[in-house]
């Protein structure tokens, strides 16, 4: 943790529930329903069924049930996706995911393997999240404040290191002054540099933990403002549980 943002960062660790709580566990396990425009654009189908998403709090790693099939599950890590049996039969996997994504476009089709690495890179991400602004190698910066219809929102900018897997190397994140995470911006590297405005809300408290219940990302326009006729992901997070 470096820069011009960490006194601010200080006070969103402390908002979300603090390093020492979050040291404390190892993964999350949580329910997620999936929504939104972007698998239709990758030719695929979203289903609205609950998911079981568990995520290890200090490594790159995560899995979602079911997948493809009901006793189905991924299992992912920045350098392999795989998707497995409950028993451990392995189904399919790719060694270096990223790699797959070479070339693509907005509207380039994914195929379940693709599918599997987007869901558990930004899961883990989301779920990490402000927590991951302290691994080793992640610059952190406060930028100029953004007013969002009347609330001035204080920024950081996070330069993420290329070990950590996620949407973009360079993110903002916006605060309420109550130091909550409410809004997240990148751009979906794996699908032609899609920019996104992300919003969270609805917080859920769990073991002390706070962590946003809803996701909302949408097509980010060049004056920085979300499209809101373009919802690109929902993600609806329930019943976390620390372990």
């Amino acid at each position: 943790m470096s820069g011009h943002g960490s006194e601010l960062l200080e006070r969103v660790l402390v908002a979300h529930g603090g390093s020492e709580r979050w040291n404390a566990f190892t993964r999350v396990d949580a329910s997620i329903v999936t929504g939104g425009s972007l698998w239709g654009m990758k030719g695929l189908t979203q289903d609205s069924e609950p998911r079981s998403m568990t995520v290890w709090l200090h490594e790159q790693r995560a899995s979602v049930m079911p997948f493809g099939a009901p006793n189905q599950r991924t299992a992912y890590t920045p350098g392999r996706i795989a998707i497995e049996t409950t028993d451990g039969h392995l189904r399919a996997e790719r060694l270096d995911p990223r790699a797959s994504f070479q070339g693509h476009g907005e509207t380039t089709p994914w195929d379940p393997l693709h599918r599997a690495y987007f869901n558990g890179y930004a899961l883990w991400s989301y779920l990490t999240m402000p927590f991951l602004f302290t691994l080793p190698g992640v610059k952190v910066e406060e930028v100029a404040p953004w007013d969002e219809n009347g609330q001035p929102w204080r920024r950081l900018r996070v330069h993420f290191p290329e070990y950590v897997a996620t949407h973009s190397p360079l993110q903002d994140f916006y605060f309420d002054e109550g130091f909550l995470l409410r809004r997240h911006d990148y751009s979906v590297d794996v699908s032609g540099r899609l920019p996104a405005a992300q919003y969270v809300h609805d917080y859920i408290e769990a073991q002390g933990l706070r962590m946003p219940g809803k996701r909302r990302a949408y097509r980010r326009d060049a004056n920085n403002h979300a499209i809101e006729a373009q919802l690109l992901v929902a993600i609806d997070i329930s019943e976390l549980r620390y372990s």
